[in-house]
């Protein structure tokens, strides 16, 4: 055997395979890759269980009795398509529940994110006590959403509430029905979403992202003449693109799931005003034990949050920026 022939083998033995991962897994490779990739799957493995056993197993069973009717008791009945004819021609609350969760997203989503810009904006300044107000502004985030969703509905009570307390300086009305009225318990919800999200994960998103905007960038606008709005919209706005996409499309999506406030506050009232479609979901499937009619208003609304999730990454095309990209 020549010295270039020993030579070459070393190397494939010590030098990372560039075949595939099940190649080297099933012993097409040596023993020692093999033995890396064995390792890397036992590490993978409680990851992957998870994944089967809590969430594909769950999904496809639950996609099963959307096809069926079944109240746990009994066992399942097929059925069909009747659950999904169902919700869309017969079912009271399916429309309406659907529109008043559009509605939450609509008047939430874009305050979220303008107001979580608009802090991390705030704490990128430079400014003397920006930890601490990064601390406090993050805190509410931390509050769990049954202690949260409490908490306010003691702070609206129209009679022994705080909030009308204080705002009743302003003319505001002592007696206002923050949660008991049908025109503002869904503003009211949205304003408890607000207080807890403004200064939370997308806050420190969008911080990070602005500190990552090259500072050549506002010299160079600074020599063209561009003021503090122009910086802002012209070189700003471009390089944190991809954040704000990021946090738009979560926004989205956490919106339209709303459930614990409305759990919680007002219990899909009053007069039904917030029921959302989250909570349509829980009660169907959980308070009258219609399984299979539950997961096919839970499919329903899995392929909604998926249709508006593919149209916004197929519209980020025209306005996100990423730097790397040709």
């Amino acid at each position: 055997m020549t010295a270039n022939t020993l030579e070459g083998t070393t190397e494939a033995r010590i030098r990372p395979g560039r075949r595939s991962f099940w190649a080297v897994v099933v012993g097409a490779e040596s023993s020692y890759e093999a033995r890396q990739s064995w390792w890397g799957v036992a590490f993978l493995s409680p990851w992957i269980l998870g994944l089967i056993f809590f969430v594909a197993g769950p999904m496809v069973g639950s996609l099963v009795l959307s096809f069926a009717e079944y109240d746990v008791l009994s066992p399942p009945r097929w059925v069909g398509i009747a659950n999904y004819q169902r919700a869309f021609s017969h079912d009271e609350l399916f429309w309406p529940s659907l529109g008043r969760t559009f509605y939450y997203a609509i008047i939430t989503v874009p305050p979220s994110i303008v107001g979580s810009l608009c802090l991390a904006i705030l704490l990128n300044q430079g400014l003397r006590g920006t930890n601490y107000f990064r601390t406090m502004f993050f805190l509410p985030h931390l509050t769990p959403a049954v202690a949260m969703a409490t908490l306010w509905v003691w702070l609206m009570n129209p009679e022994i509430g705080t909030l009308n307390y204080l705002l009743a300086p302003f003319g505001w009305p002592s007696d206002f029905p923050w949660l008991s009225s049908a025109k503002t318990v869904i503003p009211s919800l949205a304003l408890m979403s607000l207080w807890s999200g403004l200064g939370g994960n997308n806050m420190l998103i969008f911080l990070a992202s602005l500190q990552g905007v090259p500072q050549e960038l506002y010299e160079v606008a600074s020599i063209d003449g561009a003021g503090a709005w122009k910086k802002f919209w012209y070189v700003t706005i471009p390089m944190i693109s991809p954040a704000l996409f990021f946090n738009l499309v979560l926004g989205i999506i956490g919106a339209l799931q709303v459930f614990t406030q409305a759990w919680v506050a007002t219990d899909g009232g009053p007069f039904y005003a917030s029921w959302f479609f989250a909570l349509h979901i829980y009660q169907q499937s959980f308070a009258y034990f219609r399984m299979g009619y539950g997961s096919a208003l839970a499919w329903i609304f899995a392929v909604i949050v998926m249709a508006l999730t593919i149209a916004n990454v197929r519209l980020s095309d025209r306005w996100v920026y990423y730097g790397g990209a040709s």
